[in-house]
């Protein structure tokens, strides 16, 4: 499913979870991926947000209400973990069959700056169309890092270019609008689909 890879800057994304922000910052290994296994989120996990779809419209969580929401923090130059797990996001829709009509899957942007509504819609179209794409401003973004604990940081490759930092967790929000699960972005789409397909039924 993985489309055709738009031009993106060479070096790879380091990806961490909240769990290792501080261990990150006293390890100078940069560019070095640290993904942890499938796992409950913290208690204090709210899962609010504030954000703007990609034809202008206003939502908040409550929005969503009733679904099962997979929610992603990314951005579309990411090198190689996004477009891998939005491409599994996208099989295990197709693997859930009728009951992907439950889930809807959200993609908000660590990078607002470079990923206009339009980029965005253009690249998530690759994917799966079903996959909602969501943008905020700095302050908003913050807020809703803020309350699904994830951890995202430009770093500077000089000329001008940069990647962004992030977590590569999914995260799973139950139709009442509680984060209930957090599964790694490792994740195939066939584990995904069984993953969901326990919950849903």
């Amino acid at each position: 499913r993985l489309p055709t890879m738009r031009k993106m800057p060479s070096a790879s994304v380091h990806l961490v979870s909240l769990a290792l922000v501080a261990a990150v910052a006293t390890t100078p290994a940069m560019g070095a991926a640290a993904r942890a296994p499938s796992e409950s989120p913290p208690p204090q996990l709210t899962g609010h947000f504030m954000l703007t779809t990609l034809d202008g419209a206003v939502v908040t969580d409550s929005t969503y209400r009733g679904k099962w929401l997979l929610v992603f923090f990314g951005y579309t130059f990411c090198p190689d973990v996004c477009p891998t797990v939005l491409s599994q996001i996208g099989s295990a829709l197709d693997g859930l069959g009728a009951l992907a009509s439950n889930v809807q899957p959200l993609f908000i942007t660590v990078d607002p700056a470079r990923d206009t509504a339009a980029v965005l819609t253009e690249y998530l179209a690759s994917f799966d169309r079903r996959i909602v794409g969501l943008r905020g401003a700095p302050a908003q973004l913050q807020a809703v890092a803020k309350a699904y604990h994830v951890y995202y940081r430009p770093r500077n490759l000089g000329n001008g270019d940069y990647v962004v930092d992030h977590s590569a967790f999914i995260h799973v929000v139950d139709p009442q609008g509680r984060v209930v699960k957090l599964l790694n972005g490792d994740s195939s789409g066939h584990k995904l689909t069984n993953e969901l397909r326990s919950l849903l039924q």
